[in-house]
Order: C-alpha cells, then structure tokens, then sequence
C-alpha cells in the first residue's frame, strides 16, 4: 500500500492541466468540502490552509472576544492556546485524565468563570475525549465548543464519528496526520450563519461568498463598483493543488486509517504482560484511530529511564521514539511573556496541571504509519526486544 495513490496523483494533475486558471479554480475544493461535509456527518464544511487557522477562525466566527477566556488542554501541540492568542483571548489550561490524556471534565468545571467564553477539546492521538460529559458542561454554562481532531479521523464516541459534537470540529492535513496534503485544515458545523462568517474570515472578508461558496466571480471582479470586503478577514484559503490531494485521501480515509489501527494493534500485542508500559486507556464504546501509539513508563526516574529506553530500541534497530510535547504553559514563549499578559490569571508554576505534568514526562509515542505491515511487525518484534533488554539492564 502506498500513503500516496495513483488517486491523489490524478487529481493534483488535473489542477495542473487546468494551469491555475481562476475560470476553473475551486473545482477539487468544493468536492473536497462537500464530501468531507458528508462523512463527518456535518452540513457544511469549510477548508483552510492549516489545522490552526481552523481554529483561530472558529473563534472569529463564534464571537469570542478579546480578553474572554477559553480553556484548552496543555498536553498537546500548543497551537489551540496559540489559536486563542491569535484571537487576543485568554487562555486557560485545564488538567487531563491521566488514564485517557485527554482534558478532563472535572478539571474543566474547576477552571469556568464569568469570563469562559469557549472550550477547545482535543481528540489526543486519535481518542475521544468524554463526549458525554464536554458536551452538557457547555450546554448547562452556555459556553461554545470547539473540537480539535488534528490526530482523530474516523475516531467513534459510542457510535458517532468524532467531529460531531462541537459548534465547530477543527481537522488538520499536516504531513504527519492521516489524511495529508502537505498543510491544510477543516472546519465543519451544522450552522450555516458560522460557516458563513469562518468563510469570510478565512477569505479577506470577502462579501461575495457563503456558506458554502468560496469564490467571488468574474461579472464580481469586472465591475469597477464592486466592493469586495466588508469585515477582516485573514487569507486562510486552502490552495487547489491541497484540495486536490486531501480529497484522493478522504476517498481512502478508511484504508489509510486501517493501516494505523493495525500497526497499534501489534505493538498492543508487543507490551503484553509489561506491567510497567501503560497504554492510553480506550473506555468502552471509543473507537481510536491511532494517529500514534503512546505508553506510560512507570518507573522510578522517569526522566532518564526515558532516555535510557528510548537509546535501547534505536540500538536494536527501532525507528525512534517520540517525546510528549512539552506542557504548553511549560514551553518558553509561555513562561517569558504569556505569563504576563493583562488578564492571564493562572500562574504556570509546577503543578497548575498535576496530571499532565506526571504522564508528560512518562509518554512514549510509536509512529503507526507503516504503509508495509511487514515494518510493524517488525518495529514490534523491536519493541518485544527492547523490553527484555531494558528489565535485564535497568530495572
């Protein structure tokens, strides 16, 4: 199997055939959205240049404004709290679960004010976060919420796909994630008045477009009288040479994620009796999709028996293993200047997020994307080795 097909081949040659010319600009675009829109179970979809654009304009568009608080996990990338910075809003970390990594709703609930304004959820590695609990939070505190499914496609809550419970569901097409194009994003809802505003902020603010078309048109353009922005807007636009190609991969989204939930599924097999490598806990009725495989390693000094495991596996021949994000609040931007930003009230101290702080440190991430069954086998074969080797030596 090949991560890119002959599919996604034809389709960027078709928009190179067509030599950019704005007449038949868009096409793959909209196809793209309309059936993005289609299997994510959403009315209307609206595409981007990347994955954090997304939700800087689900902001936008929800109308949070500057200095209102929105809170976000701190174990993840930290482009949703810099998502919230773009906005010029607040963000405000809380904790997770420390069995699923993802944000915990009784840590949301401790950190709701007056201010709270938005949540921005985030479908860690490929799991749901608690779709039942999230979803009621924000109904009962009349706040707005913004899922971030960069690592989730095709991801289940107790039977709907993942991507269907927020005011907006924020996807990413950075290379490393399932669906790719090199760069690129998504946002889908089910209002039509905010896809209408994320498409104008996304598109210059431009006044010719809707819900569902992104393009001005050439009568727009050749009238001398025609005013084309009618609010601020960024030019977030996806190009058409993206579209093209994520569209090839949404029509193999379920082979390309297959190929993922089988790789974690070996090395699953690999940690078997391991009591000290935990793995992210799947509640019933969750279905992950597995952008990457993380365990805890529980062992004493965890911070150089990290090191220390990770030097074993590459020594038996493993592709690497990868580090947690640093906690957001724990990154330097963070610490040297968010801290002192007028209406930043927590204090990034040790211990604002006890738990995330505990498995950051712990987290071993697996890459899943093996377009050869062969190669995870063999990484798990690597996994088994290194395990042995590591308890002989270390443990």
């Amino acid at each position: 199997m090949k991560r890119i097909s002959d599919l996604e081949k034809i389709y960027v040659q078709a928009v190179l055939n067509n030599e950019f010319r704005t007449s038949l600009k868009n096409l793959f675009t909209q196809r793209l959205e309309k059936n993005f829109a289609e299997t994510f179970h959403r009315k209307f979809a609206v595409s981007f240049a990347n994955g954090t654009a997304t939700m800087h304009t689900a902001l936008v568009a929800l109308g949070v404004r500057a200095g209102e608080e929105v809170i976000v996990p701190p174990l993840t990338m930290s482009s949703p709290a810099l998502a919230v910075l773009h906005n010029r809003s607040v963000p405000v970390f809380a904790d997770v679960d420390k069995k699923t990594f993802n944000i915990s709703p009784e840590s949301i609930l401790e950190n709701i004010t007056k201010k709270t304004r938005a949540i921005i959820s985030v479908s860690l590695y490929g799991l749901s976060p608690d779709y039942g609990q999230i979803p009621k939070i924000c109904q009962e505190k009349k706040i707005f919420l913004i899922e971030d499914n960069a690592q989730a496609f095709l991801s289940r809550y107790k039977g709907k796909m993942v991507g269907e419970f927020g005011d907006f569901a924020s996807f990413s097409f950075q290379a490393s994630k399932h669906l790719t194009s090199g760069e690129g994003g998504m946002l889908v809802t089910d209002r039509e008045e905010l896809a209408e505003k994320a498409r104008r902020f996304c598109s210059l603010g431009y006044g010719g477009i809707s819900a569902k078309k992104g393009k001005i048109t050439r009568t727009d353009i050749q009238d001398p009288n025609y005013s084309r922005h009618i609010s601020l807007g960024f030019n977030y636009r996806i190009s058409e040479l993206q579209a093209a190609c994520v569209l090839g991969q949404l029509e193999r989204a379920e082979e390309l994620v297959a190929v993922r939930v089988k790789s974690a599924g070996l090395f699953s097999k690999a940690i078997k009796g391991t009591d000290w490598l935990i793995p992210q806990e799947v509640p019933k009725g969750y279905q992950h999709s597995y952008w990457a495989y993380s365990l805890i390693l529980d062992v004493p000094d965890p911070e150089k028996k990290w090191l220390q495991f990770r030097d074993l596996f590459l020594k038996n021949g493993g592709d690497g293993i990868y580090a947690a994000w640093k906690l957001t609040y724990q990154e330097p931007y963070f610490l040297n200047e968010v801290q002192n930003y007028p209406g930043i009230r927590q204090r990034y101290t040790k211990s604002l997020c006890p738990d995330a702080e505990y498995l950051q440190k712990r987290m071993l991430q697996f890459k899943t994307n093996y377009w050869k069954i062969s190669e995870a086998e063999k990484q798990a074969e690597i996994l088994q080795k290194t395990i042995k080797d590591f308890k002989t030596r270390y443990l």
